[in-house]
């Protein structure tokens, strides 16, 4: 989860006194690196996946699932039987927000070969080996978006009281501090992004009306200082501490591009695919032992570090703030970085002007400037006292406090200082699958996006404010089969870099035909195509396949990817989410209430972990692909 310093982390008032020094010295630092990179060509593809998983412990006595907060000897552990023996052990491990969540992605990056497209699902398992193979026997490794009955009492093991008081890290009425990871960056991120806010972090989920639910919807909290009171709405699932949004598990892909114009590019295109991926990934209906209105995560993640203050927000004139900030620093991009999408940037974008005029007397190109001058309206969150004065020459930890806290659904990535590696982008937006199968089938179709969109050098841009508009309907619950997206219509078409910025491609957007460019699709149509509205992603990447060399064991491995996202497009297999509600609501303790008992939360994630591991089939979830043992 972006930069980990060690130290002594400052507080508040503290880290707020040397915000410009960051600032300042972050733009320098990123100059720096422009400046020695900016020309660099040629690197080679490679990519990357970060796949994130719970520790959990089944209580078989009590019939309860419990989150295990020993994620740091865990993590330890497995730094010391890989990496720390082995620079080329085939896996990495990190920690990631929870105390009971590591990170595991590949030891070295895959490259641009096709069939490396077959060892992925591989290492997946052996990440999940490895992490198994030191757990304890009621112990297991769960790669689950949202743990269901996280926040409830008793969630944790051990078991934590909350701390809701001014001296806890949260405050939550829920969420106990132990269950954040001890590395001290996380508890600094915690205390103070409340601290800069001037209040705790309010997080609503609309609550899922089954028949027996009430109606309003509303709960009473007994510790409660009244901040609660006042924050949760009716109908709403109430939560209040970042370890409602970061507690929760993603997948990742990170691209290293061949020239910063590439990555751009690349950025650009992708940002399109984010809503649309993040839909047919959606694996996260339910928060706090409730059944939600919603299918993903993004939306309590966005609220979960909104360090926004109420000036920010526009709830109260500006005095105290520099500016009126129109999201999280969590939540989907603001601007296009390419020249091909400058014409779709119809978003407001707040920037830090003398940061921007800076960013252009140095050199920088306007689009890149403004990404950079937006990224620093934000303040730094989490300094350490020993990191203050740095080697701007050689270090990039100023820049990368900022660039690591603005999480949004796209990342664009300098190179770190004296490394070799290239101009990179993230892909961020995916809710983690249950299986191995499934992680890797979303992977490869992501990565697969990226040849033929640098193949056929491919145009997807929209107007940004649609992208937005876009990522609203993919949360919904079912939006796989019941949202409709703004998508291209035509993206053979390509962009013309000669024309982008002139006056003739900026009205051309602005014109009648402009609504001509892009409609309202179905995810079924984006990916499988219609006739006569869109080819479909699905025929253009069995187009590309067949006219790439690809082996006969790789081909097959990659259709058995492409037929699962092909048929969560269609309906034909449920999404996790879906199967999630499904399971619930045939659950004989289920009382139609929109609640999750610690029984059918147990029985829930028994079955997971079952389906996990290959002791039993699940059809309707990810049909039933052919077994290959790595």
């Amino acid at each position: 989860m972006g930069l980990l310093s060690q130290g002594s982390p400052l507080n508040w008032e503290e880290t707020r006194k040397y915000a410009d020094h960051i600032r300042k010295h972050g733009i320098i630092q990123f100059l720096n690196i422009y400046n020695k990179l900016k020309d660099r060509q040629k690197d080679v593809l490679k990519w990357g996946d970060e796949v994130e998983y719970m520790l959990v412990e089944f209580d078989d006595k009590d019939e309860k699932v419990r989150l295990v907060l020993n994620g740091g000897d865990i993590l330890a552990t497995l730094q010391d039987q890989g990496e720390n023996i082995n620079p080329n052990h085939p896996t990495l491990w990190r920690p990631e927000y929870g105390s009971y969540m590591i990170e595991g992605t590949p030891g070295q990056p895959y490259g641009g070969t096709m069939s490396e497209f077959n060892t992925v699902e591989g290492n997946m398992r052996k990440r999940r080996r490895e992490a198994s193979s030191v757990l304890n026997p009621k112990e297991t490794l769960c790669a689950i978006t949202a743990f269901p009955r996280l926040g409830c009492p008793g969630f944790t093991k051990p078991e934590y009281r909350p701390t809701p008081v001014e001296t806890g890290v949260s405050k939550s009425l829920f969420f106990p501090d132990e269950a954040i990871n001890r590395h001290p960056r996380f508890s600094t991120l915690t205390r103070n992004i409340r601290h800069r806010r001037g209040e705790k972090v309010v997080i609503n989920v609309p609550i899922f009306k089954d028949k027996c639910t009430p109606s309003p919807f509303v709960e009473e909290f007994p510790e409660d200082d009244g901040e609660a009171a006042r924050a949760a709405l009716p109908d709403h699932i109430y939560m209040d501490a970042m370890g409602f949004g970061m507690g929760n598990c993603c997948l990742q892909v990170t691209f290293q591009a061949c020239s910063i114009d590439e990555a751009r590019y690349l950025y650009d295109q992708l940002a399109t695919f984010c809503p649309i991926v993040m839909a047919l990934s959606a694996a996260s209906p339910f928060y706090r032992g409730h059944v939600s209105d919603i299918d993903c995560r993004w939306g309590v993640i966005s609220a979960s570090v909104d360090d926004r203050t109420q000036e920010e927000r526009g709830l109260k004139p500006l005095k105290n703030n520099k500016y009126r900030i129109f999201k999280s620093r969590y939540d989907s991009i603001d601007s296009y970085l390419s020249c091909c999408g400058e014409k779709y940037n119809d978003i407001d974008l707040t920037i830090d002007e003398e940061i921007y005029k800076q960013l252009l007397s140095a050199g920088i190109d306007k689009l890149l400037a403004q990404h950079i001058a937006h990224l620093f309206i934000r303040d730094p969150l989490s300094v350490f006292e020993e990191k203050i004065h740095l080697d701007d020459e050689n270090e990039s930890d100023h820049f990368e406090n900022l660039q690591s806290t603005n999480w949004q659904t796209m990342r664009f990535k300098p190179p770190p200082p004296n490394s070799d590696i290239g101009w990179r982008v993230e892909f961020r937006p995916m809710e983690v699958q249950l299986t191995d199968f499934e992680n890797a089938a979303y992977v490869v179709f992501v990565v697969l996006l990226t040849r033929v969109i640098l193949s056929y050098k491919l145009d997807f841009l929209i107007p940004l404010s649609k992208v937005d508009e876009n990522m609203k309907v993919a949360q919904k619950r079912n939006a796989v089969q019941e949202g409709m997206f703004y998508f291209r219509k035509d993206i053979f078409k390509g962009c013309n870099p000669v024309l982008d910025g002139t006056a003739s491609a900026q009205n051309g957007v602005e014109s009648d035909g402009a609504n001509e460019e892009y409609t309202l699709m179905s995810i079924d149509t984006i990916i499988n195509g219609k006739e006569g509205v869109f080819q479909g992603l699905i025929p253009i990447l069995n187009c590309y396949l067949e006219n790439m060399e690809v082996d006969v064991d790789t081909r097959c491995t990659i259709l058995n990817y492409l037929k699962l996202i092909k048929k969560r497009a269609s309906g034909e297999l449920m999404t996790m989410a879906k199967w999630m509600r499904e399971f619930v609501a045939k659950h004989p303790d289920y009382k139609q209430d929109s609640i999750i008992t610690d029984k059918i939360n147990y029985d829930l994630l028994r079955k997971c972990d079952r389906i996990a591991k290959g002791e039993e089939q699940c059809p309707e979830l990810i049909g039933n692909p052919v077994n290959r043992s790595q």
